[in-house]
Formats: structure tokens, sequence, C-alpha cells
């Protein structure tokens, strides 16, 4: 299992919204807006990297309102 951070930015006012739409796609665990340089912060799931990567491209960078993504795998030292 392949887990990451998903740090997003908005459009003014959106976050609220974004982060409701976000949290219901399939894979994402939890999605909460917050305060700082990010808008949204989301904690995802999937069974591969290159699975993790379409979830993000395919799903979650085409919610309408987010500007930026930057995307923080989780890993295990």
């Amino acid at each position: 299992m392949v887990q990451a951070y998903i740090l997003i930015q908005t459009e003014v006012g959106k976050a609220s919204t974004v982060a409701d739409v976000i949290s219901r796609i399939s894979g994402v665990v939890r999605a909460e807006d917050v305060t700082g340089p990010y808008d949204v912060i989301a904690r995802a799931e999937a069974a591969t990297v290159d699975e993790l990567g379409r979830l993000v491209v395919a799903e979650v960078q085409r919610v309408p309102g987010i500007t930026r993504t930057l995307t923080c795998p989780v890993v295990h030292l």
C-alpha cells in the first residue's frame, strides 16, 4: 500500500468545497481545509505508485477550484 499527503492550493473561497469533493474520491482517506500556504490537505492511498499517480492526476487535479497540488509520499525509514 502506497500512501501520500496531497497539499492543495485553491482559488480564493473554494477550500471548503474542494475538500468536500476530494473527500468523496475513492482512494482519498481524508481531506480537510487548513490555514497556511496550502488550503486543503488530503491523505490518499493506493496499491501502487502508478495507481496513486493516476488518482492524483486523473481525479484530484481535475476538481474545479484547484490551482496547484504537491504530492508528498509517506515513507517508513
